[in-house]
Protein backbone atom coordinates (compact mmCIF):
# COMPACT_ATOMS: atom_id res chain seq x y z
CA UNK A 1 0.00 0.00 0.00
CA UNK A 2 1.20 3.67 -1.31
CA UNK A 3 1.72 6.56 1.67
CA UNK A 4 0.43 8.57 -1.02
CA UNK A 5 -3.07 7.29 -0.96
CA UNK A 6 -3.74 8.90 2.31
CA UNK A 7 -2.99 12.38 0.98
CA UNK A 8 -6.57 13.56 -0.39
CA UNK A 9 -8.18 11.87 3.26
CA UNK A 10 -5.97 13.93 5.50
CA UNK A 11 -6.66 17.08 3.21
CA UNK A 12 -10.61 16.51 3.60
CA UNK A 13 -10.45 15.96 7.41
CA UNK A 14 -11.41 18.73 9.30
CA UNK A 15 -8.87 20.66 11.67
CA UNK A 16 -8.94 19.92 15.65
CA UNK A 17 -11.66 22.69 17.41
CA UNK A 18 -9.90 25.46 18.78
CA UNK A 19 -7.17 25.80 16.56
CA UNK A 20 -6.20 28.78 14.56
CA UNK A 21 -4.79 28.88 11.50
CA UNK A 22 -0.46 29.54 10.91
CA UNK A 23 -1.50 32.82 9.09
CA UNK A 24 -2.59 34.85 12.45
CA UNK A 25 0.28 34.01 14.93
CA UNK A 26 2.86 36.16 15.91
CA UNK A 27 5.41 36.96 12.84
CA UNK A 28 7.64 37.52 15.43
CA UNK A 29 7.29 33.68 16.61
CA UNK A 30 8.48 32.48 13.49
CA UNK A 31 11.69 34.52 13.03
CA UNK A 32 12.59 33.45 17.00
CA UNK A 33 14.34 30.35 16.20
CA UNK A 34 16.52 32.14 13.80
CA UNK A 35 17.26 35.28 16.20
CA UNK A 36 17.65 32.90 18.85
CA UNK A 37 20.49 31.13 16.54
CA UNK A 38 22.28 34.69 16.06
CA UNK A 39 22.61 35.33 19.39
CA UNK A 40 23.87 31.82 20.25
CA UNK A 41 26.39 31.72 17.54
CA UNK A 42 27.34 35.64 18.55
CA UNK A 43 28.05 34.54 22.35
CA UNK A 44 30.12 31.27 21.56
CA UNK A 45 32.17 32.34 18.04
CA UNK A 46 31.93 35.78 17.51
CA UNK A 47 32.34 37.62 20.90
CA UNK A 48 35.73 35.69 22.01
CA UNK A 49 37.35 36.03 18.60
CA UNK A 50 37.17 39.66 19.18
CA UNK A 51 38.22 39.16 22.58
CA UNK A 52 41.41 37.57 21.14
CA UNK A 53 42.10 39.84 18.51
CA UNK A 54 41.34 42.97 21.04
CA UNK A 55 44.36 41.05 23.11
CA UNK A 56 47.16 39.86 20.50
CA UNK A 57 47.00 43.68 19.30
CA UNK A 58 47.47 44.99 22.76
CA UNK A 59 50.30 42.49 23.07
CA UNK A 60 51.94 43.59 19.51
CA UNK A 61 51.96 47.37 20.79
CA UNK A 62 53.36 46.17 23.74
CA UNK A 63 56.68 44.60 22.05
CA UNK A 64 60.11 46.14 23.03
CA UNK A 65 64.02 45.18 22.80
CA UNK A 66 64.30 43.04 25.36
CA UNK A 67 61.17 40.94 25.34
CA UNK A 68 61.54 36.98 25.56
CA UNK A 69 58.33 35.97 22.85
CA UNK A 70 57.26 32.82 21.80
CA UNK A 71 56.04 32.36 18.03
CA UNK A 72 53.33 31.03 16.56
CA UNK A 73 55.70 27.97 15.51
CA UNK A 74 56.79 27.47 19.01
CA UNK A 75 60.07 29.36 18.34
CA UNK A 76 61.77 31.09 21.51
CA UNK A 77 63.72 34.11 21.28
CA UNK A 78 64.65 37.49 22.38
CA UNK A 79 63.23 40.70 20.77
CA UNK A 80 66.53 42.53 19.11
CA UNK A 81 64.61 45.38 16.76
CA UNK A 82 61.11 46.52 16.36
CA UNK A 83 60.08 47.61 12.81
CA UNK A 84 56.62 48.82 11.89
CA UNK A 85 55.53 44.99 10.40
CA UNK A 86 58.48 42.84 11.65
CA UNK A 87 60.21 41.66 14.63
CA UNK A 88 63.74 40.48 14.39
CA UNK A 89 64.71 37.78 16.96
CA UNK A 90 67.92 36.16 18.40
CA UNK A 91 67.57 32.64 19.60
CA UNK A 92 70.62 30.79 20.35
CA UNK A 93 73.07 31.11 17.60
CA UNK A 94 70.51 32.43 14.84
CA UNK A 95 68.53 36.01 14.36
CA UNK A 96 65.75 36.17 12.40
CA UNK A 97 63.15 38.40 11.35
CA UNK A 98 59.28 37.43 11.88
CA UNK A 99 56.05 39.33 11.34
CA UNK A 100 54.12 40.55 14.40
CA UNK A 101 51.53 38.21 13.95
CA UNK A 102 53.43 35.45 14.63
CA UNK A 103 54.37 36.64 17.89
CA UNK A 104 52.25 34.90 20.12
CA UNK A 105 53.41 35.48 23.84
CA UNK A 106 55.10 37.43 25.80
CA UNK A 107 57.07 35.75 28.19
CA UNK A 108 57.40 37.51 31.39
CA UNK A 109 61.10 37.91 33.42
CA UNK A 110 59.84 35.80 36.56
CA UNK A 111 59.04 32.88 34.64
CA UNK A 112 62.59 31.28 33.84
CA UNK A 113 62.95 28.22 33.82
CA UNK A 114 63.15 26.65 37.30
CA UNK A 115 66.04 25.53 38.93
CA UNK A 116 66.97 21.44 40.41
CA UNK A 117 67.54 22.32 43.81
Amino acid sequence: MYVNCFSPLLALATPPAGSQSGQSQNPLMAFLPMILLVVVFYFILIRPQQQRAKQQSKLIAALKTGDRVITGAGIIGVVVAVKDKTVTLRSADAKFEVTKASVTEIIPDDASTPTAS
